[in-house]
Formats: C-alpha cells, structure tokens, sequence
C-alpha cells in the first residue's frame, strides 16, 4: 500500500481544517476518545452540527480563535492507500508555517471559498506551489452549498483559476466541487450537484498517480556519519552512513565524492543485517567503497556519470522566513543537507508582487517575501537545480545570531 502526502492552502476561513476534519470523521478516521471530546466540544457550527476544524487546531489560539496558525499532521488510511494530511495555515502572517508544510508534499489541495472567488492567498499559494515544484494540484470550491450549488458561480472561478495555472506553469490541476460542513464530494458523491460528473476528493486522491520511479543516474547520498568501530572484530570497517535522497545505487557502481572530487566503486551496502544490491531514495543505508580515500560527513556520494553543480556562487529562490529583514552586511549559515557553510547574499535580484506576479526590484526581504537572491558561500557546495532534483536543489538559510530558520531556498541556477 503506498503512501500520498499531501497539504492543504488557502486563504483564511475558506475551510481547510473543516475539509480534513470531514475527511477524517467520514471514512471513520476518528478515534474514540477523540470523537468523543469532538462531541462534547462547545465549538458548534450555525446549524447545530458538530465543528470538525477542532481536529486540527491543537494550540489554543487556534481552538480559541478559531484560526489555524501551525501546521497540523493527520494520519489515516483507506483500503487503497494512505494519507498523512499537513494542514498548513492560511494566514498571511503564516506563510512560512504553509512552505513548511508543503515541502514534502506530492499533492496540494487549494480551496477557494465560492462566494469569494480567487483572491490574494489563492494566488499567493498557488505561486508557492509552482515554487515547489509540487505537480499535482486539486482546487476545491468549497461551501457551494452556501452559492446554492451553483454551476454557473463553479464554471467562473474555474476560468479565473486556469488562466492563473497558465501563468504559474501549474500543468495538472483538477477542480472538484464541494462543501466540507455538508460533506459534499468529500469522501461520498453529491446529490445536490448532478451537473458536476468528476469523482469526489477522496476517490480522487485514491486513485491519483503520484508514484514515481527511482531517478537512476541522479544517486545522491550526503554522508552523515563515517562508521569507524576500531574494534578487534572490526578492525578494519569502515562505512559511510547516510539517506540516499535521489536515485539508487548499486555494488560495484562507480562513485565519485565531492566537493573532493574523488573516485571509487561501492564494494557493498549494508541496511541493519542485510546485504542488499541496490539502495534507493529513502533508505538509510551505510555505503562501502573499495578504496580508503579521505571522506567527512556533510561530503556527497554521487554517480560519477551524472555529478551534481558544484560552486559557491548560487542563484536561488528564497521565502523569507524571520521577522528580522535580510541584511546583506552580516554572514549567514546556509545548511545543504548534512553541510553547514557560512555564507553571505550577495545581490537581490528581484522580488515577487504577489497580486500581479510581477518581479520588481528591492533592497531587503522581510517576513514572508519570496524572491530571488545571489549567494555566496565559504565552502563549495554539491548541488542539482531545484527543477531537475528537489532532495538535493534546496537549503535553509540560518541567522547566525539566533539559531533560527531565515529563509528556504532552491536552487535554481549558478551565478555569473
């Protein structure tokens, strides 16, 4: 049974943590000590029915306000497949908390209040799916129920959206009708809407295809540990442990390290007890080469056929994240992986205006900005377009002051 990952956006009360709340308490996702606080909640809907957004909202500012403000993880399944739900928040202010939740992801669940249309979250969000790389896109009008299950008001804001997934590149979007307080085309088909002949959401994220086969010649594995026991029974080991993050390799491939530049051949790979031939994306493995040759964690194992950038000059995206503005005098730590670098930004080269989608120039980024920016960093770093290998083509920029995230960045070319 495979497993979809997938977050839900949009703006503010459009109904995200109502729709996975539906989600969860129609497919009998519930637990029993949870159902039962859900039904003794104060937290009522005008029409008596019990609130389901309180399934999602854990802090209390979110159950007293009634707002999401963290990005909350549900876990459920079906007889098909399984599902861990990121439900990210819709506020402005919170747009940080939203990239978190989406980073991950495979599939985004946009939805658009009806009676409102596409608005400025919606384009925000949908720029930041594009950002992401996220392929799969599913746009709910949600509380049709509230537009009288209109098709007229569900065919405008349609139009509206697919002009705007032309602009952003955004290639497969599909639109679903629905009402997460009426549980409408959420898990079971509606009658209320006999114009709409599309599948419901929840058949529709059984049925969606998101697997994807092992990129072969884009083996990336940072190494994270250098396994040297020292021991009398293993005198001589010596492995380099770590998570393969694309591709798959293979015994007797051959291997170069970087930034040394260093080649080898994978002798064996060890996963616990076991001596597989082939390690893919996702697997913890611990890698043996043939030669003893000077190796440090943070350095990357790649196919020597297919190597990764290798600079310290870097165009990337960025989403700013602290509330403190970018300041291009102090360095910064940018960690790639297991490898942490200082390095400091050295042009901004545009920033995005979410309502026209246009780039304009700018001299700092603050909370929640997202633009683009040259960086340079002390040590060379091993690294794929975001475009073409998003494990290996994204990093976190750290405020060397505080400790905390600034910004996520992807990379997206290498700088003059």
């Amino acid at each position: 049974m495979n497993l979809l990952k997938f977050f839900t956006a949009g703006s503010v009360d459009d109904g995200k943590s109502t729709l996975i709340g539906r989600l969860l308490y129609d497919t009998d996702s519930i637990l029993a000590d949870q159902l039962e606080a859900l039904q003794q909640s104060n937290r009522k809907n005008d029409d008596g029915t019990i609130d389901l957004a309180i399934l999602t909202d854990g802090l209390r500012a979110e159950r007293e306000q009634g707002i999401t403000i963290d990005v909350a993880y549900k876990y459920f399944q079906t007889a098909k497949r399984k599902f861990i739900i990121a439900d990210t928040p819709g506020h402005i202010q919170y747009t940080r908390n939203m990239v978190t939740g989406a980073s991950t992801a495979k599939l985004a669940i946009i939805l658009i209040d009806s009676r409102n249309g596409v608005v400025e979250q919606t384009i925000r969000h949908s720029y930041l799916v594009s950002l992401l790389g996220i392929e799969h896109v599913v746009v709910c009008l949600n509380k049709m129920d509230m537009v009288e299950y209109s098709e007229t008001v569900f065919n405008t804001i349609v139009e509206r959206y697919k002009k705007l997934a032309v602009d952003l590149g955004l290639k497969d979007v599909s639109f679903i009708p629905v009402s997460a307080l009426k549980g409408d085309n959420v898990v079971n088909e509606s009658e209320n809407m006999p114009w709409y002949q599309g599948a419901s959401l929840l058949h529709f994220l059984e049925t969606v295809d998101v697997e994807v086969g092992p990129e072969y010649n884009l083996a990336r594995m940072p190494v994270q540990w250098v396994v040297r026991p020292q021991t009398d029974e293993l005198h001589d080991y010596r492995g380099y442990a770590g998570r393969v993050l694309s591709g798959a390799f293979s015994v007797n491939d051959k291997v170069t390290v970087l930034p040394s530049g260093n080649t080898s051949v994978i002798e064996r790979i060890e996963i616990f007890d076991q001596r597989p031939v082939e390690a893919v994306a996702g697997q913890s493995v611990t890698l043996h080469l043939r030669d003893n040759i000077d190796i440090s964690r943070g350095d990357v194992l790649v196919n020597s056929d297919h190597l990764p950038q290798n600079s310290q000059l870097i165009e990337a995206d960025v989403c700013w994240m602290d509330a403190r503005p970018l300041d291009e005098s102090i360095t910064y730590l940018l960690q790639h992986n297991s490898k942490i670098t200082k390095c400091k930004i050295r042009e901004i080269v545009y920033k995005v205006d979410i309502n026209t989608l246009e780039k304009e120039d700018a001299y700092d980024f603050k909370l929640n900005d997202i633009g683009r920016v040259i960086i340079k960093t002390a040590d060379s770093l091993p690294f794929d377009f975001y475009t073409d290998n998003k494990a290996n083509g994204a990093a976190i920029l750290i405020d060397n002051r505080t400790n905390l995230t600034a910004a996520a960045l992807m990379f997206r070319a290498v700088a003059d």
